[in-house]
């Protein structure tokens, strides 16, 4: 990669489609609306065994701002549909006028998938973590992220963001050329950390998304190549430390699956953790 380059996200979310203004509920929210707080019916109990788990019982968290309906889910409450999702999405209070949806969970777990399908979905713009981490740094750059990206969508102002040069220094923390994704009722963010406690009451709603280390290992593998197998490993390391300690899961408003073995409509659906 030479020079500097200048990419812009066009604005596809001016207006939200009145399908997804839809609550729970049935009732027509604007995008503006600050709902009542309150938590969805029917609270969804989980017991994974994982290594981001925190010691006390864990359970998928009561989803704020709305109080849906059961309908949404299928198969023993094991199934979501990704409508359902968008909808309770647009329940929540938009704080500067934006709500970010943040889609989170370890290297190779499906968060890019899932990400991409709901920014899809609502005709929203999506931004990459991977613009930001490094192999050898997972957290230095929280404040260039901080200042670039979530700062200026939170004042309804575009992102405009210096972006990690993995063609050139894939191995370091160089940067080469810029990015600019323009303001939008509904942001997606996608990858490691970003649903971190820095960040997490500033997002309208945070997803996490798991699936086990050989699975993960397997498609690291497939997508770099035998000759990262060590970094991958450390940095593994590095990530189960970091989602322990900042209770990145436990914090989630939903957990997915990212290795289900439960028939569904990828395309449309989600299997929930359980």
């Amino acid at each position: 990669m030479s020079g500097v380059l200048e990419s812009a996200v066009p604005r596809t979310c001016c207006a939200i489609p009145e399908w997804m203004l839809i609550g729970l509920e049935g009732r027509i929210l604007s995008t503006g609306r600050r709902p009542d707080s309150g938590t969805m019916t029917g609270r969804i109990r989980a017991k994974p065994r994982c290594p981001y788990a925190d010691p006390s019982p864990n359970q998928n968290p009561p989803h704020r701002g709305g109080s849906g309906s059961k309908s949404s889910y299928r198969l023993g409450m094991s199934v979501l549909r990704l409508d359902d999702v968008i909808a309770e999405v647009m329940e929540r209070t938009a704080d500067g006028g934006v709500r970010i949806i943040g889609v989170d969970g370890p290297s190779g777990s499906g968060k890019s998938t899932l990400a991409a399908r709901i920014a899809a979905l609502i005709g929203a713009p999506l931004v990459q973590m991977d613009d930001f981490v490094s192999w050898v740094d997972l957290v230095g750059w929280w404040p260039r992220f901080e200042s670039q990206v979530l700062n200026p969508l939170l004042s309804r102002g575009d992102a405009h963001y210096q972006v990690r040069d993995w063609e050139n220094d894939e191995f370091g923390t160089s940067l080469n050329g810029w990015k600019t994704v323009e303001w939008s009722p509904v942001v997606v963010l996608e990858g490691l950390t970003c649903t971190r406690a820095a960040a997490a009451e500033r997002l309208a709603y945070r997803i996490w998304v798991e699936a086990p280390d050989e699975v993960r290992l397997r498609r690291g593998l497939e997508r770099d190549g035998e000759t990262h197998r060590e970094l991958w490993l450390d940095s593994m390391t590095t990530e189960r430390e970091f989602f322990t300690e900042d209770a990145t899961r436990i914090r989630a408003d939903l957990r997915v699956n990212g290795n289900p073995d439960i028939s569904h409509d990828q395309e449309s659906e989600v299997v929930l953790l359980d």
